[in-house]
């Protein structure tokens, strides 16, 4: 079996490991039990973790992830710190700190999680800009996938408000102006399966040719959740997330392209509001600590009809670069999907990028109907772009998932509100349409009655929050 190096809390450490164990049991195996297991599906937060990683600008950020949705072959020659490697007994991380005197931490379980992500937050380059109207900036949502079952959060929310500035002494801090390690080769035979990162996407369109049946891998906030809840367990796993020619953004006069190996809070950071329904979409989907490993090829790739990312792309009307060694090939996402959790992706394809063509409309809008609206998987999820100009709609698209076996287009709805005055009358018409589209189930989510309902209001919320109705 292979050695793979990681270096935790400031010191290197050697492991040889089966393929899929994920690196909150290898660090639990470690006496490092700081790291929790609370769901081992990415809900609860009690397993976070701080990751080195580049900043773009040649230094490195911390960012927070979920070490249970983190195979340990995944982060091979990666720095990552634990809760305990933030501080000690005698000298407190502030973090660890502030969550002590204010009366953050009740049982303790869920506290180690909690600091960790208080600490990314806290080492957040530009977080003294203040955008998120605390006086120290701290934006609370960056604790959004983080639980406390004691419902303790007062406590835990005046201790985030408390941090300071990390002050000079802080390594962690000092540690930004550094280069992040670089993603390495790895190529892991263990008894369970293999792991394979190549270097380049030439290198891993020839591994998935010779292993068309492989489990492509970007973030694994989904494929893990799998191997640790029903012990999937994959022949060949191919990671493409460090892929130099996924991680592209580029934009121009006609189009916006992603690529689809970068993080969702990479591209929220990258696209900094260039396309504004993303821009609203990014923060709903799910929570910080996911959206720092998430991608959008992964998104797409398990072709779910209750993804947020389709409906938000459908009304962008994006299209998918699709990647093997014949060449490329762009797809519409309109004609993606083919059937329950089924698209036109031949095995030996991978999705390097996607194009939002330009100009954007300028009315946009995402709606997820949810139990909870952050860090939720949605009952309904909406995605609008629409053209209104004069009072008329010019062009509308809409978006839609949760609804049926495959994300959809709202077709009938969109013609309805096309060449249409924009007013309720208008918009209660498409509003019936739009309740009569796609084929919605009941399940322990919502019922179809439901589904439908929602459907309908959704564009009537759309209606009345953008248009001037007098009192």
């Amino acid at each position: 079996m292979e050695t793979m190096s990681i270096t935790v809390n400031g010191t290197p450490r050697a492991a040889a490991v089966a393929a899929h164990t994920t690196v909150l049991n290898w660090l639990r195996g470690q006496g490092l039990t700081g790291c929790k297991e609370g769901c081992a599906e990415g809900e609860c937060g009690a397993c976070a973790v701080l990751i080195a990683r580049g900043d773009g600008q040649g230094g490195t950020r911390w960012d927070s992830v979920n070490a249970c949705l983190v195979t340990l072959a995944a982060v091979d020659g990666a720095e990552i710190v634990t809760a305990e490697g933030l501080g000690s007994p005698t000298a407190l991380h502030p973090a660890q700190r502030e969550m002590a005197v204010r009366g953050g931490s009740q049982c303790g379980y869920c506290t180690p999680g909690f600091v960790v992500s208080m600490a990314a937050e806290y080492l957040r380059p530009d977080r003294l800009e203040g955008q998120h109207g605390a006086a120290n900036g701290f934006d609370l949502h960056a604790l959004s996938g983080n639980l406390c079952r004691c419902t303790g959060y007062r406590p835990i929310a005046d201790a985030a408000y408390a941090l300071g500035t990390p002050e000079h002494s802080d390594p962690l801090a000092a540690r930004r102006s550094q280069p992040a390690p670089a993603a390495k080769v790895t190529s892991l035979r263990a008894s369970d399966g293999e792991f394979h990162r190549p270097a380049t996407l030439a290198d891993a369109l020839s591994l998935l040719a010779a292993h068309p049946h492989a489990k492509v891998l970007a973030g694994g906030t989904d494929w893990n959740v799998d191997v640790n809840l029903r012990h999937a367990r994959a022949e060949v796993v191919i990671a493409v997330d460090h892929l130099p020619e996924l991680r592209g953004v580029e934009v121009s006069a006609d189009w916006v392209r992603l690529g689809t190996g970068l993080s969702l809070s990479e591209l929220e950071r990258r696209l900094d509001g260039r396309v504004p329904l993303l821009a609203q979409w990014f923060p709903q989907f799910a929570s910080r600590l996911i959206r720092n490993s998430a991608t959008l090829g992964g998104n797409l790739g398990t072709a779910s009809p209750i993804g947020d990312s389709p409906p938000v792309l459908l009304a962008l009307e994006a299209s998918l670069v699709l990647a093997s060694l014949e060449g490329e090939r762009t797809v519409p996402l309109a004609d993606y999907f083919t059937g329950y959790r089924q698209t036109i992706r031949r095995a030996d394809e991978l999705i390097t990028g996607l194009t939002i063509p330009t100009p954007l409309s300028p009315l946009t809008a995402f709606h997820k109907i949810a139990k909870r609206r952050f860090d939720d998987i949605s009952s309904v999820a909406v995605g609008y772009a629409l053209d209104v100009q004069d009072g008329v709609v010019h062009r509308a698209r809409i978006g839609l998932g949760g609804v049926a076996a495959t994300p959809l287009r709202a077709h009938e709805a969109e013609a309805a509100l096309e060449g249409q005055p924009w007013t309720e009358t208008t918009v209660r018409t498409a509003a019936r349409l739009l309740g009569q589209t796609g084929t919605p189930l009941s399940d322990h989510r919502a019922s179809a009655a439901y589904r439908a309902a929602m459907l309908e209001q959704s564009v009537l919320k759309l209606w009345f929050e953008t248009s001037e109705v007098p009192a």
